[in-house]
């Protein structure tokens, strides 16, 4: 009946551990989320509507950096189509050197489903603030939008990865 000493111990090594844990962001080029992965591109589209538009998903339209040299100008990437359960959404992004100056859908389709329309209505002006504050794909997802959440945020990782030379 003498533990006490073990479970003092092992509560003060772990708290500890607590204590002291540190996280560090990186510190350049545009950090990504962990535990997305990168999903097979589709095409593009520009309108709101879904329609769909030519152009190779990610193209930058500014000039490329050379490599090992910060990008500068002003780039704008789309990510690729991501099925997120409720629909299809991409995001376009813009940077202008590394910095994120604008963020927002270049096309969502839901179906026409009323609820899934009234979700990504509350959802993605939420996310979209989050990814100008944090400047990078590393943001929370909306409490109750979780797979537009990560819909969006599997499209901007791309987006944002294609920019990041």
């Amino acid at each position: 009946m003498k533990r006490w000493p073990l479970v003092l111990s092992g509560t003060v090594a772990g708290l500890t551990g607590v204590l002291t844990f540190h996280t560090t962001q990186p510190r350049s080029g545009f950090p990504l989320a962990s535990g997305v992965t990168s999903p097979s591109g589709g095409a593009p589209a520009a309108s709101p509507a879904a329609t769909p538009r030519a152009g190779a998903a990610g193209t930058p339209a500014g000039t490329p950096a050379a490599p090992g040299q910060p990008a500068s100008g002003t780039r704008t990437a789309v990510g690729p189509q991501v099925d997120y359960n409720f629909g299809i959404l991409s995001v376009r992004v813009t940077v202008s050197g590394e910095r994120i100056v604008r963020v927002g859908i270049a096309s969502i389709d839901d179906g026409g489903n009323p609820r899934s329309v009234y979700i990504d209505q509350q959802a993605i002006p939420v996310l979209e603030q989050e990814v100008m504050q944090a400047q990078s794909a590393n943001i929370q997802g909306v409490s109750g939008a979780s797979y537009t959440s990560a819909g969006f945020v599997q499209s901007l990782q791309s987006a944002l990865h294609s920019l990041a030379v």
